[in-house]
């Protein structure tokens, strides 16, 4: 039975960062919906360039579309095996969706971890973030004006701008955070300190996610 992980967080907790350096320790695929949306918004496809309005004005994406980006993704073999998500589900009705998806494909139980770090930390973070304006990189918090994947220059989203940055932990906090309460009751559920450094929220996640796994297998066997 594979490895599924859902990546929980607000804006600016580093839920990519850490789902990247997972994906690659467990040879997983991570499933982000915001890169297949970026690569949809540069082929200019119509439903992500409405997408990418929504999102620079700090709103999310309408559940039918992101339902139906990730039910193909996971539909795909080296999903077989398992998988990290990244920013999917962020409503309760997408994880019902992500639910149905599960059962229909037989991939078994999933591991939840919301990774939890105080308002004023994420604001900071979101304020300093750049990405690259020719691949799309996230360079983070950087004094470097070049990505070192393609050299593109690093500038900031329009998502986060003070402004938009405040919409959208107002978002997260309205429609996403009751995610939380929508899987807290599952053994397979974990919280983890995402205010520390980055190579100790990774440490911690790989021993949360290795007892939560436990859990799920003895679940999965009606133990």
């Amino acid at each position: 039975m594979g490895l599924n992980v859902i990546m929980l967080g607000a804006p600016g907790a580093g839920k990519g960062t850490q789902a990247d350096v997972l994906a690659r320790r467990r040879s997983l695929p991570k499933i982000s919906t915001g890169d297949i949306l970026r690569q949809g918004i540069k082929d200019e496809l119509p439903v992500a360039l409405v997408a990418k309005a929504k999102m620079d004005r700090g709103e999310l994406v309408d559940d039918e579309t992101m339902v139906a980006i990730v039910r193909e993704r996971l539909g795909r073999p080296d999903a077989d095996a398992g998988f990290i998500l990244d920013g999917f589900p962020r409503t309760v009705d997408q994880a019902r969706a992500l639910d149905r998806i599960i059962d229909d494909r037989g991939k078994g139980p999933l591991i939840v971890v919301d990774i939890v770090v105080p308002e004023g930390e994420l604001v900071r973070r979101l304020a300093s973030r750049r990405i690259c304006s020719q691949c799309g990189e996230n360079a983070g918090p950087t004094d470097g004006q070049s990505c070192l994947r393609c050299g593109g220059a690093l500038i900031q989203r329009p998502d986060d701008s003070e402004s938009v940055v405040l919409e959208r932990l107002g978002v997260y906090a309205r429609s996403t955070k009751p995610l939380v309460d929508y899987y807290r009751v599952r053994p397979t559920f974990r919280a983890v300190n995402g205010a520390q450094a980055p190579d100790l929220v990774a440490r911690d996640l790989e021993t949360t996610i290795d007892e939560a796994a436990t859990v799920g297998g003895r679940a999965g066997m009606g133990a």
